[in-house]
């Protein structure tokens, strides 16, 4: 049985975490943490971290002993520079929080890109589990949508490079605008990414745990990562009992089962496909002319098979990229909102109009 560690850093990390634990849960009311078993098959430990109490407060899924609060008034306003510094503060107590639930085997920290604490929090976490430990630590980040605003725009930047250099073993993209783009509308994406990403985490795990008929384990998925530029999709598509399992293989390729928008067959560079379902839906010839498909393109591809008597077929699909045409697109963007910052920057500071007019009445008091 695998020991893992998933960390929710900041307001979208801890909704991410707390969708996980629903899922886990069986997706039962908010009460199922005081009476419910979660279906973890492996043995998880779940940490939630925030700078804000009230994001910590509204979580319903997740243990109050595994929600850990750094005072800092009520979060860090979306500013970088002060979550690093709350971070170096209280390091110490974080990792002693880890210390206390391992050992482990591999982790997974969660976070959004744009926002203050976990975008500034999680590539120096990161660096402190790797420095600390010899687990693959992974990083599931979730990217804004691009009309956010300027300040979540350049967080996003230097956060994702700052993640890619901290050490981690790969990041997993989820992309707001993407989901949106497909879904229509920003409240859509909001409500169904947290979902989407935790139905995704709950199949990797069972997948890297688990008897299979054909077996994938938690070393093809750290090969899998270790392809590619480092950034990596999980696509997922679950079936009916009429659609054959060579269809839900392939829209679980198809951009629309996705978290992040990617042409795995141009982009890719290393993929693994699970399966899981009933045999009497599983065309094992089916499984592997699409299987072959895909690796004429991307190169090695895993493939594992879950059997699961009376299930409908479910396909997961991890693939790490060698490119990714819209990450050069969303930095260009950051650029220009990195851009109008600096501008309006410099226009305060050399706009001296209004410091002149309060000027005018130094040395006079008011009469009553």
């Amino acid at each position: 049985m695998l020991n893992v560690l998933i960390i929710g850093n900041g307001q979208c990390g801890n909704r991410v975490l707390d969708a996980i634990n629903k899922e886990a849960f069986g997706k039962k009311s908010k009460f199922a943490k005081f009476y419910s078993k979660q279906k973890y098959k492996s043995n998880v430990e779940t940490i939630a971290i925030n700078t804000a109490i009230n994001d910590l407060k509204e979580l319903e899924f997740t243990k109050a002993k595994d929600r850990i609060h750094i005072p800092h008034l009520h979060g860090v306003g979306a500013n970088r520079n002060v979550g690093k510094q709350v971070f170096e503060e209280n390091k110490e107590h974080i990792t002693r929080k880890v210390e206390d639930r391992g050992p482990f085997d591999v982790a997974f920290v969660i976070t959004s890109s744009s926002g203050g604490t976990g975008s500034s929090f999680t590539p120096l976490l990161v660096k402190e589990l790797k420095e600390r430990y010899d687990f693959p630590v992974y990083s599931l980040v979730v990217l804004p949508f691009r009309e956010e605003g300027t300040l979540y725009l350049q967080n996003t930047a230097f956060s994702l490079k700052e993640i890619r250099e901290s050490g981690t073993d790969g990041i997993i993209l989820a992309d707001n605008q993407f989901l949106k783009d497909l879904g229509g509308n920003v409240q859509s994406a909001y409500d169904g990414i947290n979902g989407m990403i935790a139905e995704r985490m709950m199949f990797l795990l069972d997948s890297m745990d688990s008897e299979m008929m054909m077996v994938t384990d938690l070393g093809d998925f750290q090969t899998v990562m270790a392809g590619g530029a480092g950034l990596a999709t999980i696509g997922y598509y679950r079936a009916d009992k009429d659609l054959p399992v060579k269809t839900a293989i392939q829209n679980a390729l198809a951009p629309s089962g996705l978290l992040f928008s990617t042409n795995i067959y141009e982009e890719a560079s290393r993929a693994m496909v699970i399966i899981k379902g009933d045999n009497e839906y599983l065309s094992i010839d089916d499984i592997s002319n699409e299987i072959e498909k895909l690796s004429a393109n991307v190169g090695h591809v895993f493939k594992g098979i879950i059997v699961r008597k009376g299930e409908y077929p479910q396909v997961l699909v991890v693939s790490t990229m060698e490119s990714a045409s819209e990450i050069e697109n969303l930095y260009n963007v950051a650029i220009d909102a990195i851009g109008q910052e600096r501008e309006k920057k410099n226009r305060i500071e050399n706009e001296k109009e209004v410091d002149k007019a309060f000027s005018k009445i130094d040395g006079l008091e008011p009469h009553y």
